[in-house]
């Protein structure tokens, strides 16, 4: 009688011919989870812990940047662009300001060139020190993150010294920069250069040969240099799968060309790859701003005080120049209310940011604001490789091999 009762059972419920068995579960990871890292939403099919397929879905903070910046003048874009990788928004700012500089063909000031490389060297590793110490959290180790993030906070001091603001600076102008550096700032750039060296040093010996940081991250999450090719990887990611290709050294801009670092390269494209090439990367940054430093020292005359390029039709004169000065009052109508037309024409210009290729593809008709502007984040090109990446892997694999694509939900909306 009991075997009767459990057959009519699975009949009444449509199990007997498996017409309702389900193998696999479908679980949401994200919109709002703490380990997505930012606002987006991956439907994951599992069966057990093991991740069979992945959707990724973006669009939660879109803000039609690029719409918005149709109805601008350039130097109102700017803004714009820090909400993009928002952990790293100068180098948007002056990625930004570099290719209206290229479009319009001014000259930049050795000085000013050599002070933006030492503002985009520090948000790099700003950058670096947010995936490697959240990847660390994200594999259970939370001793790392603190051994480093008061550097972070160090950083955006000597930002907040310069230009006012700590996380979405607006930093520099087209260019060159609102104001010199003040001697506060220079302070805290050589106490920046004089204590991380250290401090990484035993944030690495935290991570480095640790056994189970080793187990969560070696072989979890790679990808072969072909694939991350074309799929469009570049930054760390490509550079950790075995391709050297930096914009730095492949399409120098900002005086690059003058300066001596070395690329970090991987092997196997996974997690501890990643993680090895941005740790190393950071040494080369502090590398290239000593670089930096000792350059600006031996500048001499007027070129030893500048601080931005002679473009009066798009820099903001003084303040106090506005009030005393007529030609200084009549640029800055201009400027302010938008009565400088740009020439027509069309560009594409990029940079190397932290994530990769950080391009904006800039259109010109002749007004006052872009025609049309696209900017390429790199967060949003290497994303779509993460259901790929992830397939086979478990759900605690899965978080960590997002965290070491450093994933920054500003870039996958714009």
């Amino acid at each position: 009688m009991g075997k009767d009762k459990v057959k009519k059972s699975k009949k009444h419920v449509g199990l007997s011919d498996g017409s309702l068995e389900k193998s696999t579960i479908t679980l949401n990871l994200g919109p709002t989870h703490p380990a997505t890292h930012g606002v987006f939403q991956n439907i994951l099919e599992i069966d057990g812990e093991i991740i069979k397929s992945a959707v990724p879905t973006v669009g939660y903070i879109h803000r039609a940047f690029e719409k918005i910046a149709e109805r601008r003048p350039l130097y109102q874009i700017t803004p714009l662009t820090d909400r993009l990788n928002y952990v790293s928004a100068p180098l948007n700012n002056l990625g930004w300001h570099m290719t209206v500089e290229k479009f319009l063909g001014l000259e930049i000031p050795k000085r000013v060139s050599y002070l933006r490389i030492i503002i985009m060297e520090l948000s790099r590793i700003a950058d670096h020190i947010v995936c490697n110490s959240i990847m660390g959290v994200d594999t259970g180790a939370f001793t790392g993150f603190l051994y480093v993030m008061q550097y972070r906070e160090l950083i955006y001091e000597i930002f907040e010294e310069i230009c006012g603001s700590r996380l979405t600076t607006n930093i520099g102008r087209i260019g060159g920069f609102e104001r010199d550096f003040s001697d506060v700032a220079w302070n805290k750039i050589h106490q920046f250069l004089k204590e991380f060296p250290g401090v990484l040093t035993e944030f690495e010996n935290l991570f480095l040969r640790n056994r189970i940081f080793m187990d969560r991250t070696q072989g979890v999450g790679g990808i072969s240099a072909e694939r991350a090719l074309n799929y469009g990887f570049t930054g760390p990611n490509l550079r950790a799968a075995g391709v050297d290709y930096d914009i730095r050294v492949a399409k120098p801009y900002c005086r690059y060309d003058e300066f001596e670092f070395d690329i970090p390269v991987g092997t196997t494209g996974d997690c501890y790859d990643r993680f090895l090439v941005r740790g190393q990367e950071m040494w080369q940054s502090m590398r290239i701003i000593n670089q930096a430093i000792d350059k600006i020292n031996v500048l001499e005359g007027e070129e030893a005080k500048l601080y931005h390029a002679d473009a009066p039709d798009f820099y903001l004169p003084k303040k106090a120049d506005v009030y005393t000065k007529m030609e200084a009052l009549i640029y800055h109508f201009k400027i302010i209310m938008g009565e400088i037309e740009i020439p027509k024409g069309e560009i594409y210009n990029c940079i190397e940011a932290a994530n990769g290729e950080l391009g904006f593809y800039f259109i010109s008709d002749g007004g006052r604001s872009p025609y049309r502007l696209h900017f390429r984040r790199p967060c949003f090109i290497y994303y779509q490789a993460f259901p790929e990446i992830i397939n086979g892997l478990m759900i605690s694999d899965a978080i960590v091999t997002m965290s070491s694509l450093n994933l920054i939900a500003g870039e996958l909306d714009a």
